[in-house]
């Protein structure tokens, strides 16, 4: 052997253990996602709608996955510091935010001064779900029909009121929506969370509010109110179905609660796309789409690309109804 080959040996010799680390460490880097818990961070209490349905997502996620996925409820601040624990998590895809109407489609407008952006902070993987509102009123209430409201509404501007959650929440925001699409000078009665609000519906305190159709779906079902209309583009599933929209009367009408997943706006995008892929998949299983179908809500699946587009298009119009309506935290 010439001196040459040896030092070429030699060469390769000190460098096989360099060449077999790097391959040990690639291959320990590309494991499979996932590979140890997920965790999905909900920005309300238990049992509401967003943690009902994550809850329902994280149970068929863990079968798919073989890792447990866990529901972290962190309420509060009008779901502000969640989300920003949400932005502050490792980019890796072990942490998934759950976001909503209330955090990614109205907070931009409603708080001048947010700690994150919802499409810049995030990267949007899959809507889950959608929740009709509904218009609904005491039987006494002189109007019947939606086209009733509305010529009751311009016959006695002004002086007509309604009753929703609290200002700044869905149900507000969607009735202000619709006074506006029909130019309509209804007065707003906030109350402090729809449940108040409902009992002075049913009592005849009030003679109409705007609600999600999971919490008016039992009075409604049993006569103690009358539903008008819901917002969404396509009817409410049964057994609200024989309930018209909004858009039947006012055309390109169409709001509602919504929940989807996002995740640190760094997370690689394979795992974006892997996760949305599965979320899209359990979302068309007919199993999980009754268990929605049941709670009033929608299955409403959608790629990456899908989900941005629509958050930007409630980023756009809840900033109209916020600026139209000059409506602040609180008041």
């Amino acid at each position: 052997m010439t001196k040459a080959t040896r030092r070429r040996a030699l060469a390769l010799g000190l460098a096989a253990p360099l060449v077999a680390t790097q391959v040990s460490t690639g291959a320990r880097a590309q494991a499979p996602w996932p590979s140890r818990p997920v965790r999905f961070i909900v920005p309300f209490p238990p049992g509401q709608a967003s943690d009902i349905f994550a809850r329902l997502v994280a149970e068929r996620l863990t079968d798919v996955w073989k890792q447990q996925v866990v529901v972290d409820n962190k309420a509060g601040g009008s779901g502000i510091p969640a989300t920003e624990a949400g932005k502050a998590a490792a980019p890796d895809g072990y942490t998934v935010m759950v976001v909503s109407s209330g955090t990614f489609g109205v907070n931009p407008s409603l708080f001048p001064d947010l700690p994150y952006k919802p499409l810049v902070d995030f990267k949007p993987i899959s809507n889950i779900f959608l929740v009709p509102l509904v218009i609904v009123a005491h039987p006494d209430f002189p109007a019947k029909t939606l086209a009733e409201l509305i010529e009751l509404a311009r016959r006695e501007p002004g002086k007509l009121s309604y009753a929703s959650g609290g200002p700044g929440t869905s149900q507000h925001l969607s009735m202000e929506l619709f006074k506006l699409r029909a130019k309509l000078d209804i007065e707003h009665i906030p109350y402090k969370g729809s449940g108040p609000a409902m009992a002075d519906l049913l009592g005849g305190h009030v003679k109409l509010m705007m609600d999600s159709t999971a919490s008016a779906l039992n009075a409604i079902r049993d006569g103690r109110i009358r539903a008008l209309a819901v917002t969404t583009g396509r009817r409410a599933p049964a057994p609200l179905d024989n309930i018209p929209t909004i858009g039947e009367t006012i055309a390109g009408f169409d709001a509602a609660g919504w929940s989807g997943l996002a995740a640190p706006a760094r997370t690689p995008t394979e795992i974006v796309e892997k996760i949305s892929h599965d979320v899209q998949a359990l979302l068309r299983d007919p199993a999980v789409v009754r268990q929605i179908e049941e709670r009033a809500g929608i299955p409403a699946p959608g790629t990456p690309a899908e989900f941005t587009s629509f958050i930007g298009r409630e980023i756009e119009t809840w900033g109209e109804v916020v600026r139209a309506t000059g409506t602040k935290p609180g008041n």
